[in-house]
């Protein structure tokens, strides 16, 4: 029988959940570089025993880890703050990623100019789904980064900024490349989303980009409301049978496209408020999606104090609420945009953590849930593997 690990990142440490493919029984590892905000970890689709993490510290600054054995042991070795910290009490240096200089805790990227550039955090890691060694990283402010050594050095890819980068504005929690889909049917094609910039698109390996956002309306944000640049898009997901289908959550609408973001529409349909943060597709029916509204940019809590996540099994529009198992009064949690993942098993697993420090599952495609731990701190990313 297949295992599952889940990998939560949180604002004070990381925590590794493991069961077998009931999803019943779970074992709890962590905390994990406590302390730390771990704003996501994920692992290798290749590899399973391959996790990368994002380690951040406002004031020891931006650290990639690896582990090599399913979460065990981690590469670099500091997992406590003292063990950055030299004789002087300063960090030593510099990290496996990013140079410290200055400031501490900001970090300057040097791109080949003689002025490199700062920024403060790794938002996502997305590893590659041929090559465990191979990984992308999104930071804040918006930059794309690729490793293809394990972690070891990176690079930047420059022509993203390119595409109308100078218009971009920051949402209220920062500019941070939050997502980045990986098309597995075309090696040349990868999508990116920037809050607040929108969606973007490379069709030739990451040298050239273009805004993916016709159809988008953000009347509240932008005087013209066909702008290309400056949406905040909080999440977009994909099912890899059909990359070209992709579903959004946006600040404000649920949006889909058929046609690889050249064109969107809105799919929000009867939601109680079309607010939210993360949104995800179903295993093994993609026209099956989730979301977990909230009630509005204002108050990120659900709607009447009642958890609910919406399942739409005619691929938007018709949407229905999953209850079971949910507390459905009193509730005042969010979910983040990296906060629910899906597993590959039969039925399709769904998974999400809260702010509440809560992580649930549903072991039947969201019909029912249960809460596989709690108060842990709050939850910024959730993400599973499927072991064999």
């Amino acid at each position: 029988m297949s295992k599952i690990r889940v990998l939560v990142g949180t604002k004070k440490g990381a925590f590794v959940l493991t069961a077998d493919g009931k999803r019943q029984n779970w074992e709890v590892s962590g905390p994990h570089f406590a302390g730390w905000e771990m704003y996501h970890l994920k692992g290798s689709p290749v590899d399973p025993n391959r996790i990368y993490a994002s380690q951040t510290s406002s004031w020891f600054g931006q650290i990639i880890q690896r582990s090599d054995d399913g979460g065990k042991t981690w590469n670099p070795p500091g997992t406590k703050p003292e063990d950055l910290m030299g004789p002087d009490g300063m960090p030593k240096g510099q990290s496996n990623m990013f140079v410290y200089e200055g400031e501490v805790g900001t970090h300057k990227w040097y791109d080949g100019t003689q002025h490199p550039w700062e920024f403060k955090r790794i938002w996502h890691l997305e590893p590659s789904l041929t090559d465990p060694d191979t990984v992308y990283a999104g930071a804040e402010d918006a930059a794309l980064f690729k490793t293809t050594d394990g972690g070891k050095t990176w690079r930047e890819f420059p022509g993203l900024r390119g595409a109308k980068g100078p218009l971009w504005q920051p949402g209220a929690g920062g500019m941070g490349l939050h997502t980045i889909l990986l098309d597995p049917k075309n090696a040349n094609r990868i999508y990116i989303a920037i809050s607040a910039a929108g969606a973007f698109r490379t069709d030739d390996g990451g040298k050239t980009w273009k805004p993916v956002n016709r159809g988008l309306k953000s009347n509240y944000e932008l005087p013209d409301p066909d702008a290309e640049v400056g949406h905040c898009v909080h999440r977009i997901a994909l099912h890899p049978s059909r990359p070209d289908v992709l579903f959004m959550q946006k600040h404000w609408d649920v949006m889909r496209t058929d046609n690889a973001g050249e064109q969107w529409r809105e799919v929000s349909g009867n939601l109680p408020t079309d607010f939210g943060f993360p949104i995800e597709v179903h295993a093994h029916e993609p026209e099956t999606i989730y979301v977990v509204p909230i009630k509005s940019d204002s108050e990120h809590f659900p709607p009447d104090g009642k958890l609910r996540v919406y399942r739409s099994r005619t691929g938007g529009n018709d949407w229905e609420p999953l209850t079971k198992g949910l507390p459905q009064k009193d509730c005042y949690v969010n979910v983040l945009r990296d906060a629910s993942c899906v597993d590959l098993l039969e039925p399709c697993g769904v998974y999400f953590g809260t702010t509440g420090g809560q992580v649930y599952v549903s072991a039947d495609s969201g019909d029912s849930w249960n809460s596989i731990v709690r108060d842990l701190p709050a939850v910024y990313s959730v993400e599973v593997q499927t072991l064999p």
